[in-house]
């Protein structure tokens, strides 16, 4: 009978932490049961170094909770810095309205935006057909060097190109003037990398 008892403390006690996690996060109510079973899961994963001598099952159970649910919440923050905010869902409906914010939305009024794109499916086809334009005047030495960059880190192209850290910077210098040349590329500000 103990075995049941302390199997329902630990879920009774999942399901409290899972409850105070989600409103704290301020998450949509159909995550609260994916934040519960996680909980317990992490739980029972744990529950081999419970020592009876020690405490209770549910002050044990108290305490890897509180710690998981710590380790769910700073990666859930961080996902939502990266993000640049908080997450809106399509399938939640606009305060005060019954109908989700997907139905209201259209691509015409912005929806790419709403996911970080700032331009439509059509610019996005214009880009990618003028980039190809662009990629495919330059000489091949710089297209390789372009596809380099999409892809590694600057100590990686030198690392495998034998290229010296500076001469691969006035490389990279020289491919923004072709670029801009052809009527592709910012203004260098310093701000950002190649």
């Amino acid at each position: 009978m103990a075995l049941t008892d302390d199997l329902a403390t630990l879920i009774a006690e999942a399901a409290v932490a899972a409850r105070r996690l989600h409103r704290k996060l301020v998450l949509p109510a159909a995550d609260i049961d994916d934040l519960r079973q996680d909980l317990l899961i992490d739980l029972i994963c744990r529950l081999p170094g419970f020592d009876s001598r020690r405490g209770s099952i549910g002050a044990f159970a108290n305490i890897v909770l509180r710690n998981q649910s710590s380790r769910i919440a700073i990666q859930h923050h961080r996902q939502r810095r990266a993000q640049g905010g908080t997450v809106l869902s399509l399938d939640a409906p606009i305060a005060g309205g019954t109908e989700p914010l997907g139905c209201l939305l259209a691509e015409a009024d912005g929806l790419a935006a709403w996911h970080g794109q700032n331009l439509s499916a059509a610019e996005d086809a214009d880009l990618r057909h003028d980039l190809a334009r662009v990629l495919g005047d330059l000489p091949e030495d710089a297209r390789t060097l372009c596809a380099a960059l999409g892809t590694c880190a600057i100590a990686e192209i030198v690392g495998r190109t034998g290229t010296s850290r500076s001469a691969l910077y006035r490389h990279i210098a020289q491919l923004r003037l072709d670029l801009a040349m052809r009527g592709f590329g910012a203004p260098w500000d310093g701000s950002r990398a190649a």
